[in-house]
């Protein structure tokens, strides 16, 4: 062999090596980046999924426990407070209920993250009250805060029953007493200024007037669109329906066939100014305020103010799992996403099937299926 052919070959052998351990080393670094990169969020299979290598909580894969919540959401979507019903001598029907504001809880809102919550009667949302067009409503309210605090209620009613003006001092009380007008449904609120501190923290409920002639019978459950701005900088880190963020993903709601279904809807997220809610494979009759009962659309997606509200109507044809989320993708993947379990007529889901279901909805979420 030349001379000149030596070096040659002694260069491409070179090559060869040096090529060889770049790969070696490159494919220890892609497989270390790997091993510490998590996936989380996801709306549906390979849809807003993201990628991390720091250390995160993704509140899809652990579902928070109620007992150590700020709401337990499965119990609160269909109870009713109705207060302790009495009759005045003159024959009309009185409601009273006890509402107890505090502002000095600690309670979790997805897993591993605590806030501090302020509630009416310990849970956020507030208690869903009802009463029918009519009736005389009777508040209690008790203010066990550190601060003053008031009850607001959209509808009609006196001046002085308004909540606004006059604040309840730590350890005060005050009734408020009004005739429950017009039927519908209404948001009752803190009214204490600043407004947005004391919304965002968790002051707020529903309550529901039904017309002196029932609607017709009906699944019916509450939902409250709600939001948490956990590091304080006036923009939300969570949202969720009913109080924690993908519950009814973990959990999914239980309908029968061919039932009808009605949801009373209220938005009561602060520092966004819009919020949504849109139902898969299906539309609904939409009745604004719930002040008529001729529906004002037929859709399958509600927008609304803080404040808004209606109510919703409907029923599936065809059993299966179907989601209802946020139509802003940002609320979606932060927490404002569940699902309905649509069962054959009197055939609900027993408790292990259901919880494959849930494992299921689980990698979903996750970007797809294990």
């Amino acid at each position: 062999m030349s001379h000149p052919q030596a070096i040659v070959l002694a260069g491409v052998l070179i090559s060869i090596l040096t090529l060889g351990v770049v790969t070696v080393v490159g494919s220890q670094k892609e497989e270390n980046s790997t091993s510490n990169t998590k996936q989380f969020g996801g709306h549906t299979p390979g849809y807003g999924t993201y990628e991390t290598t720091g250390s995160v909580l993704d509140p899809t894969s652990l579902p928070t426990d109620p007992k150590n919540s700020v709401v337990d959401p499965m119990k609160f979507l269909r109870e009713f407070n109705y207060g302790r019903v009495s009759h005045s001598t003159n024959g009309s029907t009185v409601r009273d209920f006890t509402i107890i504001a505090s502002d000095q809880s600690t309670k979790e809102i997805s897993p591993g993250v605590n806030y501090n919550v302020w509630t009416f009667n310990n849970t956020v949302p507030g208690p869903t009250l009802r009463a029918t067009e009519g009736d005389l409503i009777r508040i209690n309210f008790i203010n066990n805060g550190s601060g003053f605090h008031t009850m607001h209620f959209h509808g009609i009613h006196p001046a002085e029953m308004d909540g606004v003006f006059e604040g309840i001092a730590p350890g005060g009380k005050f009734t408020y007493e009004f005739v429950a007008e017009p039927f519908g449904v209404f948001p009752y609120h803190c009214h204490i200024q600043p407004l947005e501190e004391h919304i965002s923290h968790g002051l707020y409920g529903a309550l529901i007037i039904d017309p002196k002639k029932p609607r017709a019978n009906a699944d019916e459950m509450v939902m409250i669109m709600n939001g948490y701005d956990t590091d304080f900088d006036t923009e939300n880190n969570f949202y969720t329906v009913n109080g924690i963020p993908y519950y009814y993903m973990h959990h999914p709601i239980q309908i029968e066939k061919d039932k009808l279904i009605r949801i009373y809807l209220v938005n009561m997220l602060e520092f966004d100014p819009l919020n949504n809610f849109h139902l898969h494979a299906n539309l609904f009759h939409f009745y604004k305020t719930g002040t008529n009962l001729v529906p004002d659309e037929y859709t399958d997606i509600v927008t609304m103010n803080q404040g808004e509200r209606g109510i919703l109507e409907f029923s599936y044809t065809y059993p299966g799992k179907y989601m209802f989320h946020a139509h802003k993708t940002e609320f979606a993947e932060k927490g404002w996403m569940g699902t309905f379990l649509v069962t054959e007529h009197n055939n609900p889901v027993n408790a292990s099937r259901l919880s494959n279901i849930t494992g299921v909805m689980t990698n979903l979420t996750n970007g797809g299926l294990s």
